[in-house]
């Protein structure tokens, strides 16, 4: 091997081992999650505020909770949050919930005023909305998927599928822009407002877009095969996807680490405290917390 051939197989191994070295240190492999608390039904959609703390739904018996991450002080927030599921904070500190008792989009105020967003889609009756991104214009991206619950008195979709929607600012009519999936869950965007993640978790795949800048998505990837309830970034562009514990894959889609629980299903996640270097994971009848070496996006 000559001396350039040597250099560059050199320089390209230590690319490689640094990156590795840097997933490995997302955060320490010795600690585990920390249980906060383990008294709900099935914990969902967690969001945090410009605050650090977290808002999360326990969606069987219809609340919204408050984790206050300096104090650890838990309380509720909301009750009748129409079966609230997946949440996004808004830029004005309103919490936008999936509303999925009548398949509605809310905005909840910090305190506690409902604004129904939108409540049908041309007459009919939404699926589930079950999580939402916001774009930095106010537009809210959503899954609809349809999961049949024990407190709905339908049976039956009114819908031609399971898909993903855009509901531009102002507006009550939600616009299609993704039509192809199983059943979509999992969504998120980048900050710069360039990509959109999307999880179609019925065929177990997680797919990249392209955010056009009407909104409309172009580019389709798929990133890996492997679906997701909830997502979220941190300021590497890892994607944070939950089910069996909390995986975490590089933004080109190469998986970096599992972080395991005992809980039957991990819901949704999300980066929180005052410096957002604390992972919030809802799992089922729990919420654990896990300190981070990285910062998340939101």
């Amino acid at each position: 091997m000559t001396s350039i051939k040597k250099a560059i197989a050199l320089t390209a191994f230590t690319i490689t081992a640094m990156t590795a070295f840097a997933q490995h240190t997302l955060f320490d492999t010795l600690s585990k999650p920390k249980l906060i608390a383990d008294q709900f039904a099935f914990t969902e959609g967690c969001s945090v505020d410009k605050n650090g703390d977290v808002f999360f739904t326990d969606q069987p018996n219809d609340k919204i909770w408050k984790y206050e991450m300096e104090t650890g002080k838990l309380s509720v927030f909301m009750e009748k949050s129409g079966r609230s599921n997946g949440t996004y904070f808004d830029k004005k500190g309103n919490l936008i919930t999936c509303a999925d008792d009548k398949g509605e989009l809310w905005s909840i105020s910090p305190k506690g005023k409902v604004k129904v967003l939108m409540t049908n889609l041309e007459g009919k009756q939404l699926n589930g909305p079950n999580d939402v991104w916001l774009d930095s214009k106010g537009g809210i991206y959503m899954t609809d998927p349809y999961y049949q619950r024990d407190y709905w008195t339908r049976k039956h979709s009114a819908l031609d599928g399971e898909h993903v929607y855009y509901l531009p600012k102002g507006s009550k009519s939600p616009i299609k822009v993704i039509g192809d999936m199983r059943q979509p869950n999992g969504i998120v965007g980048t900050p710069d407002g360039k990509y959109l993640y999307v999880s179609d978790l019925g065929a177990q795949k997680t797919y990249r877009y392209t955010i056009n800048k009407d909104a409309t998505l172009s580019d389709k990837t798929l990133l890996f095969n492997v679906g997701s309830d909830g997502m979220t970034l941190d300021e590497l562009g890892n994607i944070y996807i939950t089910g069996r514990g909390v995986t975490i894959f590089s933004p080109d889609g190469k998986k970096i680490a599992n972080i395991p629980n005992t809980d039957k299903w991990t819901g949704n996640v999300c980066f929180a405290g005052k410096n957002r270097d604390i992972l919030f994971i809802t799992a089922s009848k729990s919420i654990y917390t896990l300190k981070m070496n990285v910062r998340g996006v939101e």
